[in-house]
């Protein structure tokens, strides 16, 4: 594990004024009903993303941003509730009203380098609100646009794609499947390979609601506070740390032989384990571990290709503190990959059901870690004609919640970069323990 330096670099944006980008041909004007899934309470924020892209001898003369905005136009033609806004019906319920009004595009310029930022990018990055500038009255979940994007050229040719987007829209899957679409136009094709599903009614509650799972990860409370401890927000430290095939291999001395697991797994478990301890809560009071699960293959049957609603799910592993810190690293290992297992037809339309009527209710966060693994989505993937990313990953840290960024060494082999935010003292006690879970013998510290 590399505990990656925090960067103080320091540099200029110039931007042009916001404007709205409308799909470039007339797209029906239409309401159309969210998800249960969409519109529950933990869908009800902005996501705020970057994408690295270095220089291209290939596309000289060309402006990225002119070249991703006309494509943009061209794209919501196909996917043009995102050029809508939202409105909110009765129970709480969110509808997108299509009408055609656009997402809003910035063109801006940086003096500075992709190089600049270093061998390794990783949140949280320097200078994040200028990359990806919040304009004023934009934010709001309703009656504001759906999606932000900023295009920040840079002196070396390369360009920063900023986004931010409404996550009761789309789950990662769904944009990244937009941004594809959005590159394969850019890069000439007529209409996209994967035709957008919207169907968001296979998403919803039955109808008579029947909660047959317990649903940890949901708060029973629709009003007053959670049991459990709220990480407190002062004096907050967010890091990113880096892990490699060799201290994946590491973790697995741990394990059991007969016991099979995935870098997910085990990354997961370890992680949970070392946060808990780094905390130094209660060993009487109870913790969780919500894994965010793309679910679309859960369903009997599958999910259509091409369906961009959200479809995650978020079974839990749940502990007493005491018995997750106290045992071996495989009593957490056991744990979430018995969470995992919970995602099927039936757990998901309970979830729809519970959703609706405890009001929307939002995911249980005191006492509660989520990890959510970018490594399999296809944000890789986006070519705007500079090739892929170098580095595609959320703005910053969030206390909640670990992302797992995949990334590539110069060697080309993969590794996976995570964020962790956590008080300052815990961030302390959490780099030693991780330290003390991976050395060993021959390679004591070598990477710290």
């Amino acid at each position: 594990m590399a505990l990656l330096p925090t960067k103080s670099l320091v540099f200029t944006v110039r931007r042009q004024e916001a404007e709205l980008v409308v799909p470039c041909e007339p797209t029906p004007h239409e309401c159309k009903p969210l998800s249960d899934i969409d519109d529950q309470e933990g869908h009800r924020f902005h996501v705020r993303g970057f994408h690295f892209h270095q220089s291209n001898l290939s596309m000289k003369g060309k402006d990225p941003a002119k070249v991703i905005k006309e494509a943009l136009a061209k794209a919501l033609v196909f996917y043009y509730p995102f050029a809508g806004r939202l409105r909110e019906g009765p129970n709480r319920k969110l509808i997108v009203d299509c009408t055609g009004e656009g997402v809003l595009f910035i063109e801006a310029n940086a003096d500075i380098s992709l190089v600049d930022f270093g061998d390794e990018l990783y949140p949280p990055f320097p200078c994040a609100e200028e990359l990806l500038y919040d304009v004023p009255g934009s934010n709001g979940l309703l009656n504001s646009p759906l999606l932000l994007i900023q295009v920040t050229r840079l002196k070396c040719g390369g360009f920063i794609f900023a986004h931010r987007f409404n996550h009761t829209m789309v789950d990662g899957t769904g944009l990244s499947q937009f941004m594809i679409a959005v590159g394969e136009i850019a890069l000439g094709a007529l209409v996209p390979s994967t035709p957008p599903v919207w169907e968001r009614h296979l998403l919803s509650a039955r109808d008579s609601p029947l909660i047959t799972y317990q649903h940890e990860e949901y708060s029973h409370n629709t009003s007053g506070p959670e049991n459990g401890t709220i990480i407190p927000t002062d004096n907050l430290v967010c890091r990113s740390f880096l892990f490699r095939q060799s201290h994946i291999s590491s973790l697995r001395r741990f394990v059991p032989h007969n016991l099979r697991c995935s870098t997910f797994d085990i990354l997961s478990a370890c992680l949970w384990r070392c946060r808990t301890k780094a905390l130094e809560l209660d060993p009487n009071e109870d913790v969780r571990l919500i894994c965010i699960v793309n679910a679309r293959f859960k369903f009997n049957p599958p999910l259509p290709l091409g369906y961009y609603g959200n479809a995650l799910g978020f079974p839990t592993a749940s502990s007493s503190i005491g018995k997750l810190t106290q045992n071996p690293l495989e009593y957490a290992l056991k744990l979430v990959k018995q969470a995992k297992t919970k995602v099927t037809d039936e757990y998901m339309k309970s979830a729809m059901d519970l959703l609706v009527t405890r009001g929307r209710a939002n995911v249980k966060l005191a006492g509660s870690y989520i990890v959510s693994d970018l490594t399999r989505a296809k944000f890789k993937e986006i070519d705007f004609g500079w090739g892929e990313a170098v580095l595609v990953g959320p703005e910053t840290c969030w206390e909640l919640i670990s992302f797992y960024i995949p990334s590539k060494n110069k060697k080309g082999e993969d590794e996976i970069i995570v964020p962790i935010c956590l008080p300052a003292s815990a961030m302390k006690n959490f780099v030693k323990e991780l330290e003390d879970m991976l050395k060993d013998e021959q390679t004591a510290h070598a990477d710290i």
